[in-house]
């Protein structure tokens, strides 16, 4: 028989590095979770990708037991990744803290697509460049025409 789902959990913690500190161990421990247990398997799983902040989805159960998903790391941090800096712009219509080509922004997209509500590759770009412009960050050139 199924177990029966008693609720979800959303964190960003930082792949490899999960431990009973804020914010996971009160989001947890509050549930009744193995705080332990779910910080050695979120780590060995996001060991290759330390350092990264990664949004995990953590369903846990009526008898206390929990299964977590990993997603890809936000648009935003990556940008931030892209151009090597600590925050988005405070006036982003007004100041504009760097720029990325459509291919930067392509390659994000396809990374993040299997997370995004949307079934083409040119629809995940616009999403990324729509982030990117409320970051006060500029794509540079036009939308490519072969993508649709």
């Amino acid at each position: 028989m199924a177990k029966e789902v008693a609720g979800q959990i959303k964190l960003q913690i930082k792949g490899g590095a999960a431990n009973p500190s804020p914010p996971v161990g009160p989001a947890l421990g509050s549930k009744g979770i193995n705080i332990m247990e779910f910080c050695k398997q979120f780590n060995a799983r996001t060991q290759d990708k330390a350092g990264k902040i990664l949004p995990v989805v953590i369903t846990y159960y009526s008898d206390k037991s929990f299964d977590f998903v990993v997603k890809t790391p936000p648009v935003a941090i990556q940008l931030l990744e892209i151009l090597k800096v600590k925050s988005g712009s405070a006036e982003p219509n007004r100041k504009k803290i760097g720029e990325i080509t459509w291919d930067q922004v392509k390659t994000i997209a396809e990374e993040k697509m299997p997370d995004l509500n949307c079934f083409t590759i040119g629809s995940a770009m616009r999403m990324v460049a729509g982030t990117a412009r409320s970051m006060g960050i500029v794509v540079k050139g036009e939308f490519p025409q072969d993508i649709k």
